[in-house]
């Protein structure tokens, strides 16, 4: 069952704060519209609404980013996560969208696999984040507003341990491809940014991921 509210303070709109692959507008183009995004293992349904966002932004969320588990999108190897405490030491580069609430809860659903959802946002909003499910992506968290629109992102639920993983290639390149082209980022601040995150550090060669991300729209190149 999906519970949708469709008016949040008045407006049908939320920003969706991405933080992993959705960062490349392209790979979360295929989220809204439907396909396979290059690098992927798996065609997406799209959503009901298949309307491009009224609008993007660049936004700093001060949680934590990391990698871990193992996705059968990605070459079985680790996927972006955040941390569920905000810390302002921390900065995790997003992009957000704004879409429609229900186009929201499409993309929710379509990252955890298609799982029938209930979700209250206006609860998320009054507790700050709320657990759905026991799934990767189970966790929303409403993270601040902007222009009038709440934002919203989700991500794991606590663990006791995380086992942190190595991303794929094929993933990373979506985020650098969306740290450069909306971010905005130079190389050298793209490297630094990803070799200082968990799952990244001390499970890849910093010179390896320099060259992935010089290289980054050449898909040739093997590192």
């Amino acid at each position: 069952m999906i519970i949708i509210h469709t008016r949040l303070k008045g407006t049908d709109y939320v920003w969706y704060a991405s933080y992993g692959s959705n960062l490349d507008r392209n790979r979360f183009s295929c989220y809204i519209e439907g396909g396979k995004p290059e690098g992927s293992g798996k065609v997406e349904a799209g959503c009901r609404d298949q309307s491009p966002p009224i609008k993007e932004a660049t936004h700093i969320m001060r949680y934590p980013l990391y990698f871990a588990k193992e996705s059968a999108r990605w070459q079985q190897q680790g996927v972006a996560f955040i941390g569920l405490d905000k810390d302002e030491k921390h900065y995790t580069y997003s992009t957000k969208y704004l879409i429609t609430v229900e186009q929201f809860m499409d993309v929710v659903k379509q990252e955890n696999n298609g799982l029938n959802l209930e979700i209250d946002l206006e609860t998320v909003m009054v507790n700050g984040l709320e657990a759905f499910s026991n799934s990767w992506y189970g966790m929303i968290l409403h993270i601040g507003e902007a222009e009038g629109y709440p934002i919203f992102t989700f991500t794991a639920d606590s663990e006791p341990e995380i086992t942190f993983n190595k991303p794929s290639d094929e993933y990373l390149s979506m985020i650098i491809n969306g740290l450069k082209t909306t971010i905005g980022l130079e190389n050298t601040e793209i490297t630094n940014y990803l070799t200082s995150k968990p799952g990244i550090t001390g499970n890849c060669d910093r010179k390896a991921i320099e060259k992935l991300v010089l290289n980054w729209g050449d898909r040739s190149i093997q590192i």
